[in-house]
């Protein structure tokens, strides 16, 4: 109990941004994981490189900031990789 008391009051925990950033930015990742379904031609090139510079910055952002958001810099990772295959998804389908 003392554990869990402690992860809820942390700097990081559940009562600050720290945590529902990430959380919320989970949703990125999992849009870009049903997208795989679509057919590239209904992707939008532009959309999806502005994720991929998007995470690209707050992945630096989140390893730079006092206390430093791991939760933030993987829920960023996740979205760079799925965003980075969307796109080569859409480039494929252009060419």
């Amino acid at each position: 109990m003392a554990l869990f008391k402690a992860f809820i009051n942390s700097p990081v925990g559940p009562k600050t941004t720290h945590f529902w950033g990430p959380v919320s930015n989970l949703g990125f990742f999992i849009a870009g994981v049903a997208d795989m379904k679509k057919p590239p031609e209904m992707l939008s090139g532009n959309m999806t490189g502005v994720l991929c510079v998007y995470s690209a910055l707050f992945m630096r952002f989140a390893w730079m900031v006092r206390p430093r958001n791991h939760m933030l810099l993987a829920s960023h990772a996740l979205n760079e990789s799925v965003q980075l295959y969307q796109l080569s998804r859409w480039a494929k389908g252009k060419g």
